[in-house]
This record gives structure tokens, sequence and C-alpha cells, in this order.
């Protein structure tokens, strides 16, 4: 059984402040649970169901500690409306991440959604790429909604939140591309590695103040009457451009 310590704590994880302090977060679902016991996160707590243990006992360490639940249990703790399997909390890790292990860096400017940023940390993954540096007014990584919408990709993206002024002044030896509307049309550009990959929010792109840092301003074409294009799908398509050339 949940004691009222364990709920409380778990519970208070779905806002930053708490996330913050205890320096844990919230996993829900198989998918990202058995994905973050394969990783090299530490985990703090694990919550499961009969269920899980039936269909997924044998993944689970034989040192590993966790408590049975009833699903209702596990929806009364998390996000989900419902959840069947499984709930963990585990430490996040130190904020550093490796820039010289990618090609090609996703910077985003003011991508607030969290569903729009865990959306580009599987894309991210998909394509091989391990590191992204945001805003420090997008989305904030250990977002249960955006953990969520990686689908297990957060156990293998660093996500750096940062000044991105800050970025941009370090010594950079990568080329950098932004995503504007009124740049080149990236069918026509050309896009070499190792570079960075500059998108901004929906509603308001890239802010004036990082464009003087593009090396080169590019755009997917529009063909129809679309005002705009989701940040997380126009990702998609600059980074499937640059690793087909």
């Amino acid at each position: 059984m949940i004691s009222k310590s364990q709920a409380k704590f778990v519970k208070s994880l779905k806002l930053k402040k708490y996330r913050k302090k205890a320096l844990s977060f919230l996993i829900e679902g198989a998918k990202n649970v058995l994905e973050l016991l394969d990783s090299d996160f530490e985990v703090q707590q694990l919550f499961v169901t009969e269920k899980f243990l039936e269909k997924y006992g044998d993944r689970l360490h034989e040192k590993t500690a966790y408590l049975v639940c009833k699903e209702n249990e596990l929806a009364a703790l998390g996000t989900f409306k419902t959840n069947e399997y499984a709930l963990a909390v585990a430490k996040m890790r130190p904020k550093s991440c490796d820039f010289h292990e990618d090609d090609l860096i996703i910077v985003l400017d003011g991508v607030s959604d969290p569903g729009n940023l865990g959306a580009i940390i599987r894309i991210a993954d998909w394509y091989g790429i391990s590191n992204i540096v945001a805003s420090t007014d997008s989305a904030d990584f250990y977002n249960p909604k955006v953990i969520n919408a990686t689908m297990g990709s957060f156990t293998r993206v660093c996500v750096r939140h940062m000044d991105l002024e800050q970025f941009f002044l370090e010594d950079q030896d990568r080329r950098v591309y932004g995503a504007v509307l009124d740049g080149k049309d990236i069918n026509e550009a050309d896009l070499n590695l190792p570079a960075i990959l500059l998108m901004g929010s929906e509603s308001t792109g890239v802010s004036e103040s990082l464009q003087r840092h593009i090396h080169e301003k590019i755009t997917i074409p529009r063909r129809g009457g679309a005002e705009s294009l989701n940040v997380a799908i126009s990702t998609a398509i600059v980074c499937d451009h640059f690793f087909r050339n």
C-alpha cells in the first residue's frame, strides 16, 4: 500500500518547483518506465501493477525494489487518467551535455508547449541527435507531459536549458542554420554538418536578438494555405534534409 508521505511526494513532482527542490521527476506508463529501467538514470521509487509484473516482470533487475499497486492508485498519483502498468520516480541527471557527440545540435527558442518539446526529443532520438539546447522560457525537460511525449527518448537525449545568447557567444565551430519564414528554400540550401539548427516557437519564431547568430536562414516552402507548421513537424522536416544530404 502506498503511504500518505509517498503519495504526497510523488504528486508534488507534477510541479516544477518541487521537482527542482527534490532533483527528482516522474515517469509514467509501461513504455517510459521500461526505457527508464534500461537507462543510466537512478530509479528512486517504482510502483507497478500485477499486470506489469505478469507482462514485464522479467525486465526487472533482481535488486530492483518495487511496490505493487492497483491501477486506480497509479492514476491518482500521476497525470494519466488511467495507468494499467507502472509509475516511477527517478533522480535528475547532472546538467551537462557533451556537444562533441553530435554532428547536429538542435537549439530551441521559446518552445513552451510540453508536447512539442517531447516530440522534438523523440525526433532527435530518431535521427541519432544526442543534444538539445533550450531557452530558459522553453518547456521544462522534466515536466511529466514532456517525458510522456518522448516515448522513452528522454533516456537518450540530453536537454540543457540555458540563456541562448550565452550559448551562441561561447566558442562555436558549427554553422548556424535558422528556420525563419523569409529564409532560403530548404530544398535549395546547402546543409553541411556539423551544424546548429535554431528553431523558434510557432507564434513568434526565432527572436530578433538571436537572428544575428544565424549564418544561413532557411525555410520550408509553403504550397498550400496553412498559416504555419507545428514546430515539431518543422524540426523533423529540417532534420531529414540534413541527413538526406
